[in-house]
């Protein structure tokens, strides 16, 4: 992460805890962090899809929440990083955890008959009060980290004991997501660095170094294909037939295919 640096732009000064590695202002006087915005499009359509094909098949209602709440990180995000406001840091972190919440029960009860929705989403009630009082320390990432520890876990245990065929699809949302996090890591250390190879690169490949924006793009993929996976061991478990089919020949979706009758 890097301090603000002195443009201004249409949102006037940055109210947020956080001020990215991104240069501010310098694409559009009405975007604060451009690439860092616009990245969170494969987080907000390719899910909005998702929703729509999951309550197309009759799918239990919470894998549509689960689109959904991808879709409301993504808009959260742009709207932080679009005006560096600290409103709209948590309509970006707070959706974050509610979201995984969501990830974490229908990974939980994906190899239940029967799961009704508890109150599920308390595990972060305490968290919205404690956002609130100290804003968004620590305590996000702790939660957030913990969050997705469970989802790794939960996931790795059922594609070892239980469905060991979809490995493949458990492991490449893993891998991902997780290159995507070394990214974040890469854009906060060396941030420095970074901002001073933007000044002598061209501008076409100076974008290429813009990795907080590539941590929105391999994250939202990995998060979207966690979904897919969730969803395949659920219908798995139902008996349903589900089948992995490529939007345009090149974006995953999840369909289920009519029972055959006999």
């Amino acid at each position: 992460m890097a301090p603000s640096i002195d443009r201004q732009g249409y949102w006037g000064r940055p109210t947020s805890t956080l001020d990215w590695c991104e240069e501010n202002y310098v694409v559009s006087s009405y975007i604060a962090e451009f690439w860092n915005t616009v990245s969170n499009l494969i987080m907000i359509l390719p899910p909005i899809y998702g929703a729509v094909q999951t309550f197309r098949d009759g799918l239990e209602f919470r894998y549509i929440c689960s689109f959904l709440g991808l879709s409301a990180v993504g808009v959260g995000s742009w709207c932080f990083h679009m005006t560096l406001l600290y409103e709209m840091q948590l309509l970006d972190e707070l959706p974050m955890i509610y979201s995984t919440c969501v990830f974490v029960y229908c990974l939980r009860f994906s190899l239940q008959q029967n799961s009704s929705w508890p109150n599920s989403l308390n595990c972060s009630k305490h968290l919205l009060v404690d956002c609130f009082r100290s804003k968004c320390g620590s305590s996000f990432q702790v939660m957030y980290g913990a969050l997705v520890a469970c989802l790794v876990m939960r996931s790795v245990f059922i594609v070892t004991w239980v469905y060991p065929w979809l490995r493949g699809l458990c492991y490449t949302s893993l891998g991902i997501f997780m290159l995507g996090f070394l990214l974040w890591n890469i854009d906060n250390i060396f941030c420095d660095s970074l901002r001073a190879s933007r000044q002598v690169l061209p501008p076409g490949v100076g974008v290429v170094t813009q990795f907080h924006a590539w941590w929105h793009i391999f994250t939202g993929l990995g998060s979207y294909l966690h979904i897919l996976l969730s969803l395949q061991i659920r219908s798995t478990y139902l008996k349903y037939r589900p089948k992995v089919k490529f939007l345009c020949g090149v974006w995953p979706t999840l369909h289920i295919e009519p029972q055959k009758t006999s």
